[in-house]
Formats: structure tokens, sequence, C-alpha cells
């Protein structure tokens, strides 16, 4: 989509624009690829949607600081912002990478295994993405259960995908959509067009993980650790590959990426 033909002359144009490129942006390549490597560690779908929310509200983050910014100072700060948007775009390269070679790290640490737990009387096989074989003595003083941080809401928001989305919202894609702010007639309905588009971008991830992570869902048993593997293996050389890909077109100026 030529996002340069599109001008946000109202309101209703920021919704019907906003949304539309939101739940679009979230499908790109290098947002679905950095997704996958995070999204194959839940067997659960509402685990799965919250990757994507997670991403979603990461990605937001940025995206709507920058462009509150733009909204007040116009093109003096877009001119210096796409200054740096490259170097941005060099960290989701370095990213995608880390994240390849994180997914083989654990493979090679054998993180990702079956356990056979008892509840009820019914036995449910859990696949673990982490999982230290160290014996516990809960009888030590020194003993605590570890309670999360963020209590309750930490059962659903996920730091790593946050983080993961704060880079891409700062990266080029998103500066292309902070570009088309000066058009706005106002700073409401720029800021509105903005939170719709944020919207939209954690509809969009949202769907994308419960699609990536339904394999996961569904397999059982020791098809269900060899479909983890298989699948990991595949997220992880693409993850590696479309960095250096991405990495290779900014600073060699190849065309790998065909977008």
């Amino acid at each position: 989509m030529d996002h340069s033909s599109l001008e946000i002359s109202g309101p209703f144009s920021a919704l019907i624009i906003g949304l539309i490129l939101g739940l679009r942006h979230s499908t790109d390549a290098d947002h679905v690829v950095a997704v996958s490597t995070i999204a194959r560690n839940y067997k659960s779908v509402v685990q799965g949607l919250w990757v994507g929310v997670s991403w979603g509200i990461g990605h937001s983050t940025p995206l709507i600081i920058v462009g509150i910014i733009v909204l007040l100072l116009k093109e003096s700060f877009i001119d210096f912002y796409e200054d740096i948007a490259s170097y941005f775009e060099i960290g989701v390269a370095l990213m995608l990478i880390l994240l390849g070679v994180q997914v083989f790290w654990n493979l090679y640490k054998n993180d990702f295994h079956n356990h056979i737990h008892q509840h009820d009387g019914q036995s449910h096989t859990h696949i673990h993405g982490s999982h230290s074989h160290k014996s516990i003595d809960k009888s030590d003083p020194h003993y605590s259960v570890n309670h999360p941080r963020l209590g309750f809401f930490q059962s659903f928001f996920r730091v790593k995908s946050f983080a993961i989305g704060i880079v891409h919202g700062l990266a080029g894609s998103a500066a292309v959509i902070i570009a088309m702010l000066p058009s706005s007639p106002s700073f409401l309905t720029g800021l509105l067009f903005l939170v719709i588009f944020s919207i939209g971008t954690m509809i969009s991830m949202a769907i994308m993980t419960i699609i990536i992570a339904v394999p996961f869902t569904t397999a059982n048993g020791r098809s269900s650790m060899i479909a983890n593997n298989v699948i990991s293996i595949a997220a992880g050389s693409l993850s590696i590959c479309f960095g250096f890909a991405l990495g290779s077109d900014l600073l060699l100026d190849t065309s790998f990426i065909w977008y």
C-alpha cells in the first residue's frame, strides 16, 4: 500500500485509515518472524494472544510518543527522525538474528521437553520452554516462592514481546506512518489516527500469534515435542536469515527484502 497517497482529512478518515493501516502493519514479514520465535513457547491460545497484544503495546508506545512530538513540531522533527530511523532498522536486523540464535541455544540446552502431571486422577502433558533439573529443597530456610513482580497482570503481559514491539515501533516502517501526521487538520485528529492505528496493530498481531501458536496448542504427547522442535528450527532459521538479509539491504544496499 502506498502511504504517500493517503491523507488524514478529518476524524472519519483518521478512523478508517488508521484501522486499515494498523491491521495491515503487523503482518510485515519482520514483525511476524520476530513474534513467531516467541509464540511457539506457549501452549495456550490466551497466552499466545497476549504475546501479540504485548507486542502491540510495545510497538504503540514509542509510536504514540514520537507521533505527538511530530504533531507539535511538524516537519522540523520529521527531518531529524528520518535521519536516525535507519539505525533503528539496523537494530531490528540485529534483534532478529539474536532471536533466531536464542532459539537454537534453547534447543541445544534441551529446554524444550515434556512433563506429565497428574491432576484429579487425570494425566496432562505440558511442554516447557525452560526448565532446571536441579532439585529444590523446600525445607531450606532460604527457599521462597517466586511471586511475579507484576502480580496478576504478568500472567498475561509478555515483557519480551513488549521489548520487541518497542524496537519495531522505532524502526522505519513506523516512520512512514509518522510522516503522514503533518497532513492531519488538527492535533486531536492526528492523535485519533495514532490511537486507532495502534489498536489495529494489537488486534492484527493478536490474531497472527494465535494462528502461529495453533500447532502447539493442538498437539499432545511426543508428537507435540517433535512439532515444537521442527517449528522452532524453522522459526529460528527464518529469523536469522531475515535478519541478515535486512542488515545487508541497509548496510550494503542489496535487495534481498521484497518490500
